[in-house]
């Protein structure tokens, strides 16, 4: 993982997808894919199972490299300003990766230490206060609820404070009260200025701190039509259109 320093060098405010494909052999997962979001802005990304969401959120994430087309993080690349760019994204998956055998704590302050983090201590008890796990802190991450390590494993996703966030289903196993605790969260990360990813089917929960909204269906992008009728009514409509690929 880069050092402190690497993220010191490098920001930016405007992520920036165009025209990304991405195949698997014969299989298309994405085709031409364009769109781009501002600091200050969280994107929902909509779409049925096997769309093309984790795909497209791993390119982001720079974990896999596209077919063709090209993201920008600002004015560059992945590939020209390399670890810098890393750096400066956090991203929460399926795979939580958290260690069951390490306490919250130790886990939150391995990864802090990855990621370059200077005197992790502060950051690691601000995090365990916000996921709610003060208390539990110096216990085994093996004994949490799925709903507790999902707390744990988005704060260890944000620990070295990404300009670039991508969520992957975050709302999976939370229960009223840590969902509307993340809803907050988000809408924290907005305003704090960082460029926010969300895929979810949980439409109704995210409708309210959304800035927009686009659909995937079968590897082509759709836009959600802003206004009018609720999210759920937009998407589905969205879904109904021939075509497809925004930007």
């Amino acid at each position: 993982m880069p050092a402190a320093s690497a993220s010191a060098s490098f920001d930016f405010d405007h992520l920036v997808v165009r025209d990304v494909s991405r195949h698997f052999g014969r299989r298309r997962a994405l085709a031409r894919v364009s769109f781009d979001c501002g600091a200050g802005r969280l994107l929902a990304l909509l779409g049925p199972n096997g769309a093309g969401k984790s795909t497209l959120l791993s390119i982001l994430a720079t974990l896999s490299a596209p077919s063709s087309g090209e993201v920008r993080y600002g004015a560059v690349t992945a590939r020209e300003a390399g670890s810098a760019v890393r750096a400066r994204i956090g991203v929460l998956g399926h795979d939580l990766y958290l260690y069951p055998e390490l306490t919250a704590r130790e886990n939150l302050r391995f990864f802090g230490q990855l990621a370059g983090v200077r005197d992790p201590e502060p950051r690691v008890s601000a995090a365990l206060a916000r996921a709610g796990l003060t208390e539990r802190g110096d216990d085994l991450v093996g004994r949490f609820s799925r709903g507790m390590r999902q707390r744990l494993a988005l704060e260890r996703a944000l620990l070295h404070e990404p300009r670039l966030v991508l969520l992957d289903e975050p709302f999976t196993g939370l229960d009223d009260g840590s969902t509307r605790a993340l809803l907050d969260r988000l809408d924290g990360l907005r305003r704090e200025g960082a460029i926010v990813v969300v895929t979810t089917h949980d439409l109704d929960v995210i409708e309210p701190v959304i800035d927009e909204a686009l659909v995937l269906r079968e590897g082509r992008l759709w836009a959600v039509e802003a206004g009018g009728p609720g999210l759920r009514a937009r998407y589905r409509a969205a879904l109904s259109r021939e075509g497809g690929n925004v930007g």
